[in-house]
């Protein structure tokens, strides 16, 4: 009796396994495979005002970045030589002299990012900090955020290159 349940059963197993029905409709379109690990530069761009913002660069993801992915932003601040340029992580508070202060923030959503300029003086007296500024921007998954985010030195451009797996040979222009 075991024998023929067991025969049963294996029958059965077959049989509702093979079965296929119609195809169901297409899901939401996913994200490029190639756009998970990323670098953007912003090239030699000059900060804009408005009365709500104040100054910034502003952009779009193209395409957009997947959700809880992490987004770097780094300046460029200056060069050792024409092949090794020295890059900041943002947010950054810049003292100057006479109890100045300049700070570079970000925000950004799936679509689109803003870098701010802001300052306890008139920003217009030091163009130097608003001028041909150039950042590179990072996206990261969150799958590899999750892994190890304490081991990483966010603030070391080069770091977070080599300990993602980041080609940063081929940098996506943005405007």
């Amino acid at each position: 009796m075991k024998k023929i349940l067991t025969l049963f059963a294996i029958v059965g197993l077959v049989a509702f396994t093979s079965c296929e029905g119609p195809e169901g409709p297409p899901g939401p379109p996913g994200y490029d495979g190639e756009s998970a690990n990323k670098v953007f530069e912003i090239f030699n761009k000059d900060f804009g005002f408005n009365e709500d913002d104040g100054f910034n660069i502003s952009g779009t993801f193209n395409p957009r970045i997947a959700d809880a992915s992490t987004v770097l932003v780094y300046r460029l601040i200056g060069t050792i030589d024409a092949n090794t340029p020295i890059w900041q992580l943002i947010p950054r508070t810049i003292y100057l002299t006479n109890n100045r202060e300049l700070d570079y923030d970000f925000d950004f959503s799936k679509v689109d990012f803003k870098i701010y300029a802001r300052a306890n003086y008139d920003l217009e007296t030091t163009p130097e900090y608003l001028d041909n500024q150039t950042f590179r921007i990072i996206i990261l998954p969150a799958s590899f955020t999750s892994k190890s985010v304490s081991k990483t030195d966010y603030s070391d451009y080069n770091a977070v290159i080599k300990k993602y797996n980041i080609d940063d040979s081929n940098v996506q222009k943005l405007n």
